[in-house]
């Protein structure tokens, strides 16, 4: 399964601005919804394709009431999300899955809260090996989040 989370903007209920619009919740309406996170919305789909087109089918919302959309597939990492527009690129077989995690935003989990991203390179070592993920230092967090971004999205 495929999951996707969809976190709100700050001054936005994203739960309730989805299902309050009659498009947005018979998008979402055959999905089993949950809350991993405050002012958070997950669901998971079949496939890759499926939660690309999900929230292509969003996207009016999304623009709106989301801060940002993550996708989780098992095929590229069990652990790593990835972000929207990263999803499309490995769906569309524009970069290869396994090149996918060179650029990356981690999010701090504080009182179960996403906070800001802080954005990193991972380099591969000497041998061929990753690299470790640099530790979260923007604030004292409990866990982290780590997404995949686009090297657009890096900003690099």
């Amino acid at each position: 399964m495929t999951r996707v989370c969809i976190l709100g903007k700050p001054d936005r209920e994203v739960r309730y601005e989805l299902l309050s619009r009659e498009t947005a919740r018979s998008a979402l309406v055959t999905y089993d919804l949950d809350e991993p996170f405050p002012n958070t919305l997950a669901l998971d789909t079949v496939s890759l394709g499926a939660a690309v087109s999900l929230l292509n089918d969003l996207n009016w919302y999304l623009a709106r009431f989301a801060r940002a959309a993550f996708v989780r597939e098992p095929s590229v990492s069990t652990t790593e999300w990835l972000s929207r527009e990263l999803a499309t690129q490995v769906r569309n077989d524009t970069i290869e899955p396994e090149v996918s995690g060179q650029f990356l935003a981690i999010y701090g989990v504080a009182e179960g809260v996403l906070t800001e991203p802080m954005y990193v390179r991972r380099r591969d070592a000497a041998d061929g090996s990753r690299t470790e993920l640099p530790e979260y230092d923007l604030r004292d967090v409990e866990d982290t989040l780590v997404v995949r971004v686009s090297k657009g999205e890096f900003g690099d």
